[in-house]
């Protein structure tokens, strides 16, 4: 198990930045992560016993079991980006089998993926990680690319191969937003009733989101009303990307146009330029916390990928968020060592001097 040490050490030049901020917005506004999260927060809500059940499931599985957070295995990307470009690193995980087999052997509170992959192997694993079912997509196949969330399947269909949860994107912000969020809230309602959790991935899609050069998508104040807009259609998980930079309501409203609404106050008493000020507020509009926020690990690197999903760790987890959703790091590579890198995720959540911020 990684120390502290080692922790510093592949923070580098960042520890101290990172390990000893104080975050502008105090945690006493947060409700934060723990093992008793799903009787002290979503006990509360209108989920019902058996979504309440699904819930326990998650929490208590994995390397993370019952700390009240999460390291999970996403597995979408091969129709996402393309099964090539996705499985040529390692083409092992064309096989379903294999992707589940590195969310078990990595320690992961579960694995998220298509109705296919899980599908394929749902006899043989489903009792033994809780399956995430992924039941909408961007296709990349047509020409010229749209870019569009459609569905996959059904939630009934995710109920009976055993799914513990269902997992949705939305691109707010898109002309296809609307749809996408109808299509959403209902599928998200059906799976309560039937007694499975949902996680929403709450992705941005506009090239108005590009302004001057700076790419927008990643801007705090944009991402954490998506943020905000997740948790209102009752999910019961938001993963977002890890805010890069701010002011994307500012860069909008530039010139002589006009878009939303803002509050300087999101820019000065609720965030700094800091990377856990950012995520904090993200994590703000997820009810302050009530529904917990998961970031993405992001795209591999290579060498660096191990140094940046531990720094993403340490910025979610002193933010207040829920855990880390990784998975081109881990699965672009052999799967002794994707293993290690999942439970280097989860090292920085089990190790107690890397504090709330």
């Amino acid at each position: 198990m990684s120390t502290i040490d080692d922790i510093t050490s592949l923070l580098g030049d960042d520890a101290s930045n990172l390990l000893e901020h104080q975050a502008t917005v105090d945690s006493d506004l947060l409700t934060l992560p723990g093992g008793d999260v799903v009787n002290r927060v979503y006990a509360d809500t209108d989920r019902n016993n058996r979504v309440l059940g699904s819930l326990e499931r998650l929490i208590g599985s994995g390397r993370l079991a019952n700390t009240g957070y999460v390291s999970i295995l996403p597995v979408d990307q091969g129709i996402e980006h393309s099964g090539g470009a996705s499985f040529a690193p390692n083409p092992a995980y064309f096989d379903p089998e294999n992707i589940v087999r590195l969310a078990v052997e990595g320690g992961c509170n579960a694995v998220a993926s298509t109705f296919g992959v899980l599908g394929a192997v749902s006899r043989k694993w489903a009792h033994r990680i809780p399956f995430i079912v992924k039941i909408n997509h961007n296709e990349l196949l047509t020409a010229p690319n749209t870019f569009d969330q459609i569905s996959f399947g059904t939630v009934d269909q995710a109920y009976d191969m055993g799914a513990a949860g269902i997992g949705a994107t939305i691109y707010f912000g898109s002309e296809e937003s609307n749809r996408q969020i109808v299509e959403v809230a209902e599928q998200f309602a059906h799976a309560h009733e039937l007694g499975m959790f949902t996680v929403l991935w709450c992705y941005l899609r506009n090239s108005a989101f590009k302004v001057g050069g700076t790419d927008y998508h990643v801007a705090a104040d944009l991402t954490a009303q998506a943020n905000h807009l997740g948790v209102t259609l009752e999910a019961d998980i938001i993963k977002q990307k890890l805010p890069e930079n701010n002011g994307g309501y500012k860069a909008m409203n530039s010139g002589d146009s006009s878009y939303g609404k803002l509050d300087e106050r999101i820019y000065t008493d609720l965030a700094t330029d800091h990377p856990i000020d950012l995520c904090r507020y993200q994590v703000l509009n997820c009810y302050s916390g009530r529904i917990g926020l998961i970031n993405s690990g992001g795209a591999s690197s290579g060498a660096t990928d191990k140094a940046e999903a531990v720094r993403t760790a340490v910025v979610n987890k002193r933010a207040g968020g829920m855990g880390l959703i990784s998975g081109r790091k881990a699965f672009q590579r052999p799967m002794a060592e994707g293993a290690e890198l999942l439970q280097a995720i989860q090292d920085v959540y089990l190790c107690d001097e890397v504090t709330i911020a």
